[in-house]
């Protein structure tokens, strides 16, 4: 009987018989083949080209910690919940969704017309970069951030990508931010807790930002990470949308509660804002399985706080590491740390992998940057490992 092969295992074989290629080889050739365009702001390689790397000789991943995912996965209740629906999962899960529309809207005081789903917050972010950059016009941003939205809008769309360096410490800076603002802005885009570097906007400096600048221009706050902070409900915007506030707040599954692979995301915001994004985004692409682990996910605190525990005790483990290696970095509120390296950042990240350790590079501030997701204990071990033989 022929010994079952799966398609990673195949892809690495097919390699190996074939003379393998480098690794160095693999991203050099993925980088001339995506061009610019899929490209980040700092010019690195991005997610698929870096999974794509995965599928190279490199004998074992130990660690993948490249993407901000929760190595903790979902729930039990979530997992549960997938089982559950699978009976049903022929049909479309057209009242599931608005079970978990309406359930969002109670929780957050807020109208259901306020709330849109998207598969991820990823198709919520493009949405708006199509909305908002349909008539041209720029998105005014950090850099670096998250750049999907203001990527998007700029390479695919047309629009002006308006970039305003981060402060001293690594924060938006929302003074510099607001005089970017002139008369062909559309919106105004804030990763908080920021992506890469894990910071976070002083609140009340915040929520004054946005009373003022939304009277101006609409603002899109991506709140992705937030489920990371001690207390994610006295740092969120969505208040701001109860208080009428052109506000836009975006949320995902993808983190703390484990649904990179699920895809499950909302937005908040103004019913009319709402109505006008509608049209570019199809909350039907969350599947029947998906929304139901969601809701199961929603109230399940007790999952979520033991994720956070040993996300933060992974965390802690890593800034030890960096600084008995006489590294500092940049203290992080979310699932991921961001710290200078001593040699060029793309290199540091080939000489990771090559001992089965995935992390990303960045190139700003006059400094080569390496950002590693927090895995579990023994993939932080895993790095540990790597990182002293390459530092």
């Amino acid at each position: 009987m022929a010994t079952p092969i799966n398609r990673r295992n195949w892809l690495k074989s097919s390699l190996l018989i074939t003379g393998a290629l480098t690794l160095p080889s693999i991203l050099q050739k993925a980088t001339a083949k995506s061009g610019p365009a899929s490209l980040g702001s700092s010019g690195i390689l991005t997610d698929a080209e870096i999974e794509a790397s995965l599928l190279s000789e490199v004998p074992v991943i130990k660690a993948r910690l490249s993407a901000n995912e929760n190595p903790f996965g979902p729930s039990a209740k979530a997992k549960k919940a997938i089982v559950d629906a699978l009976d049903t999962s022929y049909r479309y899960a057209f009242s599931t969704l608005q079970q978990f529309s309406e359930k969002i809207a109670i929780a957050e005081s807020l109208d259901k017309k306020q709330v849109l789903l998207g598969a991820g917050s990823g198709s919520l972010l493009h949405a708006a970069a199509m909305y908002f950059s349909k008539n041209g016009g720029s998105i005014v941003s950090a850099d670096p951030t998250y750049n999907s939205l203001p990527r998007d809008a700029e390479k695919s769309f047309a629009a002006k990508w308006i970039k305003v360096p981060l402060t001293a410490d690594y924060k938006h800076d929302l003074d510099a931010m607001e005089k970017a603002i002139d008369s062909t802005t559309s919106l105004v885009y804030l990763c908080n807790p920021n992506n890469p570097t894990g910071t976070v906007v002083d609140t009340e400096k915040l929520k004054a930002f946005c009373e003022r600048v939304s009277k101006r221009v609409p603002i899109f706050i991506d709140e992705a990470y937030i489920d990371y902070l001690p207390d994610p409900q006295a740092t969120t915007l969505i208040h701001c949308v109860r208080k009428g506030q052109n506000i836009i707040v975006a949320r995902t599954f993808s983190k703390l509660h484990g649904f990179a692979g699920l895809r499950v995301g909302y937005m908040v915001a103004l019913p009319d804002m709402i109505t006008q994004l509608e049209p570019y985004c199809n909350r039907g692409d969350i599947s029947a399985t998906s929304v139901s682990a969601a809701l199961a996910s929603y109230d399940d605190k007790e999952h979520l706080q033991a994720a956070l525990k040993k996300t933060n005790e992974s965390k802690e483990y890593l800034y030890k590491i960096l600084k008995q290696e006489g590294y500092e970095y940049i203290p992080s509120s979310a699932n991921f740390v961001m710290f200078p390296v001593a040699m060029d950042s793309v290199r540091f990240t080939e000489e990771m992998m090559k001992r089965g350790v995935s992390v990303r590079s960045w190139k700003f501030a006059n400094k080569e940057w390496c950002r590693v997701s927090i895995g579990t204990m023994e993939e932080m071990k895993a790095f540990e490992d790597a990182f002293k033989q390459v530092s």
